[in-house]
């Protein structure tokens, strides 16, 4: 599961404009904690064949070593994928975000920003917080063990690799933890419809996570569809064709041609 087992190239920002009528319509794809764009690039790749606008950034701390991801400030998340929403902007009518676990969390962070400007949200396993672990919690533990054992890589098809870091930064994870607790503080502020991908077998986040996050957002527009034979990396997992066309339905749906 190591970052240098990425095909070239896609350890970094990858961003592709579309062609015909959908490319003024963009879509942007985060992914998770210790993760990296190749958990959204096929995703990502899909959606520019239907000729949208695509981007895929990486998360600062990420696609290095994983003792950098205990140097970011949780901010820095957001911050990356707000700077990457403004260039689509630039050139597209209708924006989207989709995001996968933690990139979900981060999602949600956004589009509470950005609820106005925004046209809907994609959710893949998303993560809105850590059962038993609080942000004080998580301080402590972080100041006793920099490092501890990865939770990446859960995909049921064999031979798949996410490309993420093969170890737990602590520190980052209290920071992960500030991010989610604001986030799900202010859950309702996001109306705009929503499409949420669960896996009923995940064994990175609860079913919770899941559950929190639709009974706590404000959208009146809002589904969950299950997935049954995916983990949690379920981009990369045997449902992946399911949630590439649910979701390009859901964007169809909702895109003012």
């Amino acid at each position: 599961m190591a970052v240098d087992t990425a095909p070239i190239g896609w350890m970094q920002d990858w961003s592709a404009i579309g062609s015909g009528k959908n490319s003024r319509i963009g879509i942007l794809l985060v992914h998770g904690f210790t993760g990296a764009p190749p958990s959204m690039r096929p995703w990502g790749e899909f959606l520019l064949s239907k000729g949208y606008s695509v981007r895929v950034p990486l998360l600062p701390g990420h696609g290095t070593k994983p003792e950098d991801l205990n140097k970011v400030k949780w901010q820095e998340w957001p911050a990356k994928v707000q700077l990457e929403l403004e260039e689509l902007f630039k050139t597209c009518d209708q924006v989207f975000i989709a995001g996968l676990s933690m990139g979900g969390g981060t999602a949600l962070y956004i589009s509470e920003e950005n609820n106005d400007r925004l046209s809907g949200i994609i959710l893949v396993n998303p993560m809105i917080h850590v059962p038993f672990i609080s942000v004080p919690i998580g301080y402590l533990l972080s100041r006793f063990q920099k490092l501890r054992s990865s939770v990446g890589n859960d995909i049921k098809r064999p031979g798949i690799s996410e490309h993420g870091y093969d170890a737990l930064p602590t520190r980052g994870i209290h920071q992960l933890l500030i991010m989610l607790k604001t986030t799900r503080k202010n859950l309702g502020k996001v109306t705009i419809p929503v499409q949420l991908f669960h896996s009923v077998e995940d064994h990175t986040l609860p079913v919770s996570n899941t559950e929190i996050i639709m009974a706590g957002l404000g959208s009146s527009s809002k589904s969950r569809i299950e997935l049954v034979n995916s983990y949690h990396v379920a981009t990369l997992d045997y449902d992946q064709e399911l949630i590439f066309q649910n979701s390009l339905t859901f964007i169809e749906g909702l895109t003012k041609q």
